[in-house]
């Protein structure tokens, strides 16, 4: 079945993110220092031209033969950090970037990708296109984690446990209701 005209307008949309997103990647790969976040954006370069293949063999073919290979969720490292946050402030004569804006740019193209996966994911009437659309969603989810934890890390993200004054009053905000026998 050829997709809808809103399916191919979302696709669309979602082609021309995945062309941001992997010049974007080869331009950090290009001025990234630190070995580690170079390898994490190494590593995730792959997933998103596979991405972006099978995009295009929707758009030109109306279907798929792959499936998208999600990657497993990684393992939470930094979680809370007692390391202070390093303040930052934008640079409007920037000429090249640094680790911590390579860092930066990539994880909001993750989430803002990841939202526009979602959204079509909800528009999508295609079961197959559907699936996909989930899988990328979820492959740009966790490669965000994974940048996440590496900002954290380094203090560039900052992240701390809740305090137990608002744990304690969401507690008592919410209780558990007994749930249904046929839950499905």
């Amino acid at each position: 079945m050829p997709l809808l005209t809103h399916e191919a307008c979302e696709l669309n949309e979602l082609l021309m993110s995945c062309v941001n997103s992997i010049n974007s990647m080869g331009l950090f790969l290009s001025q990234v220092k630190d070995p580690e976040l170079k390898g994490i954006i190494q590593k995730h370069m792959a997933a998103h031209i596979q991405d972006y293949n099978m995009k295009v063999e929707w758009a030109t073919k109306g279907t798929s033969t792959q499936q998208l290979q999600v990657p497993s969720m990684p393992s939470q490292t930094a979680g809370g950090t007692n390391k202070l946050p390093q303040a930052v402030t934008p640079n409007p004569d920037m000429t090249a970037l640094d680790d911590r804006s390579v860092a930066t740019s990539y994880l909001l193209t993750l989430k803002r990708a990841g939202r526009d996966y979602a959204w079509a994911t909800f528009e999508c009437s295609d079961p197959q296109l559907r699936t996909f659309l989930e899988d990328a969603f979820t492959m740009c989810s966790r490669h965000a984690f994974e940048v996440a934890e590496y900002m954290v890390k380094h203090g560039w993200y900052p992240s701390e446990p809740a305090s137990s004054t608002l744990l304690q009053k969401m507690h008592q905000t919410y209780q558990s209701v007994p749930e249904p026998v046929a839950v499905h």
